[in-house]
């Protein structure tokens, strides 16, 4: 798949939003990611998912996995479908106290897990789960997103894949165009 079939396929499916968004930080922008929606459709998932897992494997050699770790509750599903397409299990961490913590699974040490999430921005719940996994005396093969909101920016210190890198342009409210045209805003969910 293409960054043009990519980017086809979650506009169609409702997960690029085009319009006027207030964002979790308060900035403004004309475009939002709500990958619950292509999510949606298990077959489209299911194919996004095993492109991604082709690029990894296409650039690197990953040996033996034992798993793939996700930040619940967005990375879940594509979680699944990244352990699916390498035929290893899915586990998840999930937050108790704003925090990621195991709660219904056991990493152990010596273990090998790709971290898989669906959007990342600034990498904070990713890199709490890379944190997970090694404070449990596992390893970290490789981290893989569907897309990439930073462009790029956003850093860890192993192998990153995603299918789309894309930077949203966002705006301070009192800069935003759209506000100046007096275009009302949603606050959607993530």
């Amino acid at each position: 798949m293409n960054e043009r079939d990519i980017l086809k396929v979650l506009e169609e499916t409702g997960a690029l939003l085009n319009g006027h968004f207030e964002l979790r930080s308060g900035l403004h922008s004309n475009r939002f990611f709500q990958c619950a929606n292509v999510l949606r459709y298990p077959r489209i998932a299911g194919r996004l998912c095993d492109a991604l897992v082709m690029r990894m494997s296409g650039a690197m050699d990953v040996g033996k996995v034992d798993g793939v770790i996700s930040p619940a509750l967005g990375g879940i599903l594509v979680g699944h479908e990244v352990a699916r397409a390498m035929d290893t299990k899915c586990v998840f961490a999930e937050k108790q106290d704003n925090k990621l913590v195991m709660r219904r699974f056991t990493i152990k040490p010596g273990e090998r897990y790709v971290v898989a999430e669906d959007v990342i921005t600034r990498g904070g719940r990713v890199q709490e789960t890379i944190d997970l996994v090694k404070a449990s005396g596992a390893a970290v093969v490789a981290v893989l997103v569907l897309v990439d909101r930073s462009a790029g920016l956003a850093k860890f210190e192993y192998p990153t894949f995603s299918l789309l890198k894309m930077s949203p342009e966002v705006w301070e409210p009192a800069a935003c165009p759209l506000c100046a045209e007096k275009q009302p805003f949603v606050h959607p969910g993530s």
